[in-house]
Order: structure tokens, then sequence, then C-alpha cells
């Protein structure tokens, strides 16, 4: 699975949590309607 990452290794919980928690933010407060991959490259 890992090799099939382009980054060579999947997320950690902390940067998952972390981009949640920018969305939740009001430094995100102009962004509606998208979905956004944290994938690390995956869907690139």
């Amino acid at each position: 699975m890992i090799a099939s990452e382009p980054i060579g290794r999947t997320a950690t919980p902390d940067e998952v949590a972390a981009t949640v928690i920018w969305l939740c933010s009001d430094e995100a407060s102009f962004i509606t309607g998208h979905a956004l991959a944290v994938d690390g490259g995956q869907s690139a």
C-alpha cells in the first residue's frame, strides 16, 4: 500500500486532523462546497 503512495508514506492522524481543524477555522471561511482530498497526491 505504501509503495503506491506518491509521497512514499501514508498520512498520520495529526495531518488529517490539522486539515479538518483548518477547514473549521476562520482562515477557511471563504471555502464553501468543496471536497478537499487529503490523500498525499494519490488523486493527482
